[in-house]
């Protein structure tokens, strides 16, 4: 079978590997979608996903759906041919933070597709891959099999709008309209915001987020006053630029919220701490999800989200290195999946 690997900064490559065998427990699964996602893009261009750094082979890919090719003699949850979404996160289940109902926060977490820990945790980024049943999510036939790779970002996106707190008629700014970004918009909108904005730096993903359901586009220079003032209760920083964490730190009213969501460079960043404290901002951070993996399965399931607009193209996992580069121009496209 093949297997997208990245050895380092600017160096990927579709290489053979054996077919993987299967337990008593786990489910041999076939790629359906994959989708590449902004931390993907960091490991391909820049070798390392902020702190965490490429030191070995590393296959991508966290955001999959797949088709059950085997189950092993102890499997109850899937059947062959199921379609499922995957999810990526292998929490402990046993430490402090699993046991709050925290498990995005394990303390032996193993994400796939993750340098976080070293040996890497493969991802799935190839056309055959071995899951444990409890991480395969069966879905109906007539959901595609694109639709259901969006679990995980729509995950993050809900847990980024839970950490946000009660938004049940409140106003709301989303810096960044990739596909995070839109995907915050909706999940936004389910939990009752009455009024949503999004910023961005490009026309594209600007138009992307109002077809979604952003009532305002705000772009980053030409509508800078506007992004200047202090009108919503809470932001969400998406996009990972610094810059954008600033717009929110001036656009959010006193006492409102703001919630890192993206992952900002590493480099060391000034910050003006006197604006959390004279404003009495509450600053939180959004790290993957929790239980939101399996509200983001039921949404999907049913269209009550639907992200098909959000597809900008798929590419067989052999032209790997052009889906990447497609993935990374956000001037024409959101979403971006690989597939078998």
């Amino acid at each position: 079978m093949l297997a997208c690997r990245i050895h380092a900064k600017d160096d990927l490559r579709v290489e053979p590997q054996a077919m993987p065998a299967v337990g008593d427990d786990e489910v041999l699964l076939r790629l359906g979608a994959g989708g590449i996602c902004g931390s993907d893009l960091h490991y391909y261009f820049e070798g390392r996903n902020g702190s965490f750094v490429v030191r070995e082979p590393l296959i991508p890919g966290h955001e999959a759906s797949a088709v059950v090719a085997a189950v092993g003699s102890a499997v109850t949850r899937v059947r062959e041919g199921d379609k499922v979404a995957v999810s990526p996160s292998h929490a402990c289940g046993r430490c402090g933070y699993c046991r709050e109902g925290r498990e995005q926060l394990c303390e032996h977490m193993r994400f796939l597709g993750s340098a976080s820990r070293f040996p890497h945790v493969q991802g799935m980024f190839c056309e055959y891959f071995v899951m444990g049943e409890r991480q395969c999510y069966p879905v109906a036939d007539d959901v595609s099999l694109g639709e259901i790779a969006f679990a995980e970002p729509l995950a993050v996106a809900l847990h980024a709008v839970n950490r946000g707190g009660d938004l049940l008629g409140k106003s709301v700014l989303v810096t960044g309209a990739g596909t995070i970004g839109c995907l915050t918009v909706l999940a936004a909108r389910l939990a009752g915001a009455a009024k949503i904005a999004v910023s961005d730096i490009l026309d594209r993903p600007l138009a992307q987020a109002t077809t979604v359901g952003a009532d305002v586009a705000l772009h980053a220079a030409r509508d800078a006053d506007a992004l200047r003032t202090p009108q919503f209760d809470v932001a969400y920083e998406v996009s990972g630029s610094f810059k954008a964490l600033q717009t929110c730190m001036a656009a959010v009213k006193r006492g409102g919220v703001v919630v890192q969501v993206g992952t900002l460079p590493h480099e060391p960043l000034p910050f003006v701490v006197n604006d959390v404290m004279a404003k009495e901002v509450d600053l939180r951070g959004a790290f993957r999800w929790g239980i939101e993996f399996d509200w983001a399965v039921g949404y999907l399931a049913s269209r009550k989200v639907d992200v098909r607009p959000l597809l900008s193209g798929q590419y067989p996992l052999a032209d790997a290195v052009e889906a990447f580069r497609a993935a990374a121009d956000k001037n024409r496209s959101t979403k971006v999946q690989l597939v078998a």
